[in-house]
């Protein structure tokens, strides 16, 4: 596991540099062929104003740049502008994390900034 001295001194460096997209824009192709593919997915719901978000994405880049989750997709959903997608994920909320193995949802986050547990959250798609 990341130590949390090394994901907060990550998640600090980020946010200084304003490096911090780890995730791309929702797209049914591209997340039908990650599930087709067995990969481990994140479906990450936001929203630009949103404070818990913003202190997610960090810890998500900084995860995804760690070898051992080298696969990892993030595909993100935005709160205000993607209802359908809202309503199809079954999320009611922004800071929602889904994280799929292949085509199986293998765990769900609402709110979570400890880089611990979301860390946590996302072995189980491993």
């Amino acid at each position: 596991m990341i130590s949390r001295r090394a994901l907060l001194l990550t998640t600090a460096l980020l946010a200084i540099t304003g490096e911090t997209l780890a995730a791309e824009p929702f797209d049914e192709a591209a997340f039908a062929a990650a599930q087709g593919a067995g990969r481990p997915i994140i479906v990450e719901v936001t929203a630009p104003w949103c404070p818990i978000c913003k202190a997610q994405k960090p810890l998500l880049k900084a995860l995804s740049e760690q070898p051992r989750f080298k696969d990892l997709a993030i595909y993100e959903i935005d709160f205000d502008t993607q209802k359908a997608l809202m309503r199809r994920f079954d999320a009611r909320m922004q800071s929602t994390l889904i994280v799929f193995k292949g085509r199986e949802e293998v765990g769900r986050s609402v709110g979570e900034t400890q880089g611990e547990w979301i860390e946590a959250l996302v072995e189980k798609a491993l």
